[in-house]
């Protein structure tokens, strides 16, 4: 099929990668000239693991190119997706103004029958509005359906996620759109549930808030197991193992982050209220992750008393490993309290460090886990890379000024560290 993807950010790209991939026609579309400068030269402005070798390989087959100019996508398409940013207002709520600008161009330069695509997480209703738009603007003899086809992609594991969906679900009520776009993940060979367009919009902030509502409960367990000498991963292990709960998205730690959980829950809050619904649940959740920052931040304090001309080593400053993302990052809440603590930091990260320039100052990057922990008065985790979990625990102890390591992921066996000789700290555990 030809398909035009609007919006180059990690839901536009790799949707569109893994389209051509699957043998369609892509042309992806920005506004960002730059961006797509880049990715004419094969260049990618993202990271993601697989993402840069698909598209070499699709753009040497001629199954994926790329444009600014959103008419020459739409009429060189019969699928038209909109994948562009929707930000959280400072009220919470979803700002859907790029949304609404792609709709009406997307209107204007329709010149036949288009299945036009919500691919961005909207609030309910936003199709409904997203078809008025367009017929407002379109000329009245031109047909076209839209349709909900949330993404439930994963920062790191995109890829993967993309060719081995749990579900591809399609909310519309044109049974003409709904088989073309089961056509079109034909080759995934998922379940599909087909539904309506308001059902479809709500199965997304749904799931998003659902998993973040399982990691503010580990967390949570996490302080009352410290309290109570338990160990967190003991107690969410014996959870997990009952199928009706299953272990994922039980790991305790310092919060979630990233553009999804936090926005896409914020958002549900707004949108459950605007619909006459206090949804005190999801305000708890939030509360629960903005407290597991303080609540890592003092475990710093009362480990190490003063932090007023201290050196710490920080790894890991995205929001997760197999990213480069530093948006509602953690790390970037934490450090900057360390920061007017008095405390001087080297920061290591495999990907992000490129991007966290953009937004910590004062702070010295580092060219590997050994030069952060060289001198430091502590090192402390915040993101589970691998590589971290493979580091030479003897030789970070010999840099270490004191063989201190604070965990905020709990990468590391408590008794472990112990034997070798480190005061450590982590989540829930002793």
């Amino acid at each position: 099929m030809k398909v035009c993807i609007i919006g180059t950010g990690y839901v536009g790209l790799v949707t569109g990668a893994c389209l051509a991939e699957l043998g369609n026609t892509v042309i992806c579309v920005d506004n960002d000239e730059k961006k797509i400068e880049m990715l004419e030269r094969g260049q990618v402005p993202i990271y993601e693991p697989g993402l840069e070798e698909i598209l070499r390989n699709c753009h040497a087959k001629d199954r994926i190119r790329y444009t600014t100019s959103i008419a020459e996508g739409v009429k060189a398409s019969e699928i038209v997706f909109i994948a562009v940013s929707t930000p959280a207002r400072p009220d919470g709520s979803a700002d859907l103004t790029a949304v609404a600008a792609v709709a009406r161009e997307v209107a204007e330069n329709l010149d036949g029958y288009k299945i036009v695509v919500d691919k961005s997480t909207v609030p309910v209703k936003t199709g409904e509005k997203v078809a008025e738009t367009i017929r407002r603007y379109s000329a009245e003899s031109v047909e076209f359906d839209v349709v909900s086809n949330p993404e439930f992609l994963r920062e790191g594991s995109a890829i993967y996620d993309t060719f081995h969906p749990d579900r591809i679900v399609i909310g519309t009520a044109s049974e003409k759109a709904a088989r073309a776009l089961t056509d079109l993940y034909q080759p995934l060979d998922a379940p599909v549930i087909i539904t309506d367009i308001n059902s479809a919009e709500i199965i997304k902030h749904a799931s998003n808030s659902f998993l973040a509502t399982k990691i503010s409960f580990a967390n949570a367990l996490s302080r009352i197991c410290e309290k109570a000498g338990a160990n967190v991963e003991e107690v969410t292990r014996g959870m997990g193992l009952d199928k009706r709960i299953g272990t994922q998205f039980l790991n305790a730690g310092i919060g979630y982050g990233g553009s999804c959980f936090p926005k896409d829950v914020s958002a549900f809050v707004k949108i459950s209220e605007e619909l006459g619904y206090d949804f005190r649940l999801l305000k708890e959740v939030e509360r629960i992750n903005r407290e597991q920052i303080d609540f890592f931040f003092e475990k710093i304090k009362q480990t190490l008393w003063i932090l007023e001309g201290k050196q710490l080593g920080i790894l890991g400053l995205a929001f997760k490993p197999n990213t480069d993302d530093m948006r509602n990052a953690p790390s970037l809440v934490l450090i900057d309290r360390l920061l007017k603590e008095g405390a001087s930091i080297k920061a290591y990260d495999p990907q992000s460090m490129d991007k966290a320039r953009e937004e910590l100052e004062g702070i010295q990057y580092c060219s590997d886990p050994y030069q952060a922990a060289e001198g430091s008065e502590a090192l402390i985790i915040l993101t589970e890379w691998n590589e971290f979990k493979e580091m030479d625990l003897q030789r970070i102890k010999g840099l270490l000024h004191h063989p201190i390591v604070i965990d905020g992921r709990n990468i590391y066996d408590p008794a472990r560290m112990r034997e070798l000789g480190f005061t450590y700290q982590s989540v829930g555990r002793f």
